[in-house]
């Protein structure tokens, strides 16, 4: 019992240190995160940051309280919008964004709507990000920014965590996007999360068996001093 009570509490305190909640507010970042989902950021820094990841930051040019968004440029990246079939490009590579709800287009014929409504090319700045909603057509992100300094791109200093996990209404892990495993850098891997859950799962079942052990082993004790004493 007292293995389970450290692997529990451990877990906990653990997990309470590496990790921040934060309820989305809005509907930027559907169908990935919904409104009213309760998710866990990882606390990490700026320069752990990579493409694909989905962070909070907050930026006083953009908003008084953080925001969600998915990165999809870093320092010194092209990113474009929009290539073939309407798709968002980095560095002139294509991007399949299955986690994007894509937006509607006016234009007869157009391939199961774009990236963006909003067409752009920008450079990165060294030091920044791209960030874009998931919900292209009502996320108020990088695109709407374009025309300040820095075309929209936000400090690395600004991201305090990196969103791995949904954890209401329902648990699940978040994925990152393969799209941008080819590029420079790669893709970020996820953070301790599922070993401090698998921490507090075994050290609850240990407290638990722990527990139960001391009256079964009285119950069987009784058992067999009955036998004994019938045997007598």
């Amino acid at each position: 019992m007292a293995i389970g009570f450290v692997l529990f509490l451990g877990g906990f305190v653990w997990g309470a240190v590496v990790y921040q909640p934060y309820t989305v507010p809005t509907d930027s970042m559907v169908p990935t995160v919904k409104p009213g989902d309760r998710v866990l950021a990882q606390r990490i820094t700026g320069g752990e940051v990579r493409r694909g990841d989905v962070v909070i930051f907050k930026d006083e040019q953009w908003s008084d309280s953080p925001m969600v968004k998915r990165v999809v440029g870093i320092g010194g990246d092209t990113v474009r919008c929009c290539g073939d079939g309407g798709r968002l490009t980095v560095n002139g590579k294509v991007l399949d964004e299955p986690y994007i709800e894509a937006e509607k287009l006016d234009v007869a014929g157009a391939p199961g709507g774009s990236a963006s409504r909003t067409p752009f090319e920008v450079t990165v700045p060294e030091g920044n990000l791209f960030l874009l909603g998931d919900r292209r057509g009502a996320s108020l992100d990088s695109r709407a920014h374009l025309e300040e300094a820095g075309q929209g791109t936000v400090a690395r200093s600004a991201v305090k965590a990196r969103v791995d996990a949904l954890a209401w209404p329902a648990m699940s892990m978040l994925e990152r996007p393969k799209t941008y495993a080819a590029l420079p850098g790669g893709i970020s891997t996820a953070g301790p999360l599922r070993l401090q859950v698998a921490a507090v799962a075994a050290g609850a079942a240990m407290v638990v068996l722990g527990a139960a052990y001391g009256p079964v082993v009285r119950v069987l004790g009784r058992g067999r001093r009955r036998e004994q004493a019938d045997g007598r």
